[in-house]
């Protein structure tokens, strides 16, 4: 029995090592190489320039209100140019979003309310008496998405990043005149 288990106890010390051997082999396989010492930066990196950060949404300060002035409800600082109007034309509800647009650039503005979001198509215009264009849409007067315009809402705009909207009593006159002409 003796010479036997001489070469089973060999046989066991060999397949050790050869499995000790075979985990050293693999775990240098997993090692990242080397990296050189330099800058940090890694070799063939470019650099790129970052695009600016959007701007802070319009009405950040909460003292853009709703005004109305016949059938046009204009939503601003007072005594400043209006950061969004609403108008009724021909029993359409016509959306401006005063921003300079490049000239034959179209969008949606997309227009989040509590219960509804609208995506309203709109197209550089040039307005009468202004230079340059902005974005101007138009949404049928009786369709019910026009509601909301009713209470607050948020809308953004390619370039013209977001704008805060509260809720006031002359955009919700202009919507419901709008919709009473159909």
């Amino acid at each position: 029995m003796a010479t036997l288990s001489l070469p089973i106890a060999i046989l066991v010390k060999t397949r050790r090592r050869v499995a000790l051997a075979l985990i050293l082999v693999l775990g240098a396989c997993s090692r990242p190489t080397p990296q050189p010492q330099g800058s940090g930066a890694p070799l063939d990196a470019h650099r790129v320039a970052l695009p600016e950060p959007d701007p802070a949404p319009a009405n950040a300060d909460g003292k853009a209100v709703w005004t109305k002035d016949g059938n046009t409800a204009h939503f601003g600082v007072p005594q400043s140019s209006p950061m969004l109007t609403l108008a009724c034309s021909a029993g359409r509800l016509v959306i401006t979003r005063p921003i300079a647009a490049e000239v034959g650039a179209g969008a949606l503005f997309a227009i989040e309310g509590p219960r509804r979001i609208v995506r309203v198509p709109v197209d550089a215009t040039s307005l009468p008496g202004q230079r340059g264009y902005v974005w101007q849409g138009s949404m049928d007067g009786s369709d019910t998405s026009t509601d909301v315009f009713a209470g607050p809402f948020t809308g953004t705009l390619p370039g013209g990043g977001l704008i805060k909207v509260t809720s006031g009593e002359p955009a919700r006159d202009v919507v419901r005149g709008c919709r009473a002409k159909h």
